[in-house]
């Protein structure tokens, strides 16, 4: 006898694999690229919560890192230079059940995108932003992007970097992204390496988990234009043992400690607990319909 299938029964939860989060595109990277790295570290904290493909949304800009999309099992949106974080906010505001991951490079991020990224930090939707940083415009072949070293001149020469003594190379000075997320009040600051798959994939599963604006920077070299591979494991060290992520001010002097010494620290740099740009949107909205109104849908019923 067949044993009836009721609304009390309980569904059998489906637990997920690898598989269920690999498209069926694959990726068209440069061999030896940390996006690798970073695409199945992203792909394993997926995995690690059993989430469901169909309720993820991942929105990219232009450039190496904006092809990422493509190669996750998951909803995706390529959107135009820059504009990866405004989208991601409006997905996230149109449905606050979806997981969204926003996705970028150094210069899609800092440079067009960069006048976006305080004002996503202060609404502090809930959602993790996941910035690839290898120091250089690739896709476009080698030019010095905003976290290029100043003087650097081992990238493929261009017309925006002189040739001549005494200001050969990178003119420009270099963004500290960290120290300016932190001073912008990011509620979830992190840093980790594409060689370190383990680390990189523990601290994007704590990014998805952190309710609210999680910031994860991703050093993920370009073995093309700018191969930093080995100066970048010599130079990263973890965060101390008994480092104290509650602190704003200690993180903000560590990255500025970091800028002057050449070295890079893994882990979480900051975090706490605020509300998010929804949470109060929906106490405003409860506030002011009390409990004839039990969501926006049931408003804009009335109007309909």
């Amino acid at each position: 006898m067949v044993e009836a299938v009721t609304a009390s029964t309980p569904k059998e939860t489906v637990k997920r694999t690898l598989k269920d989060y690999r498209s069926e595109v694959k990726p068209t990277w440069c061999p030896g690229c940390g996006d690798f790295g970073v695409l199945s570290a992203l792909q394993r904290a997926l995995a690690e919560r059993n989430l469901d493909p169909k309720d993820i949304v991942i929105v990219s800009g232009i450039g190496c890192s904006g092809r990422l999309p493509e190669f996750v099992n998951a909803y995706g949106l390529h959107v135009v230079h820059g504009r990866a974080l405004p989208t991601a906010q409006g997905v996230k505001a149109a449905n606050p059940d979806l997981t969204v991951i926003a996705v970028g490079g150094d210069g899609d991020g800092f440079a067009i995108g960069g006048g976006h990224v305080p004002h996503a930090v202060r609404r502090n939707q809930d959602i993790t932003y996941v910035l690839m940083d290898n120091q250089v415009y690739g896709l476009t072949k080698g030019q010095p992007s905003p976290t290029t070293p100043t003087g650097m001149a081992a990238l493929q020469r261009s017309s925006s970097m002189p040739k001549m003594a005494p200001y050969e190379g990178v003119l420009e000075g270099q963004l500290n992204m960290l120290a300016m997320i932190l001073v912008y009040g990011c509620t979830f600051v992190a840093r980790t390496f594409s060689s370190q798959a383990t680390e990189m994939s523990k601290l994007i599963g704590q990014g998805l988990d952190h309710h609210g604006f999680s910031f994860i920077h991703a050093m993920s070299p370009c073995p093309t234009f700018y191969n930093t591979y080995d100066p970048w494991k010599e130079s990263f060290v973890p965060l101390p043992e008994d480092w104290d992520d509650t602190d704003r001010i200690k993180a903000i002097d560590l990255t500025m400690e970091e800028a002057n010494e050449g070295m890079f620290h893994s882990g979480i740099f900051y975090q706490e607990q605020r509300p998010t740009y929804m949470d109060k949107v929906h106490s405003v909205f409860s506030k002011a319909h009390g409990d004839q109104i039990s969501s926006i849908e049931a408003l804009m019923d009335q109007y309909a």
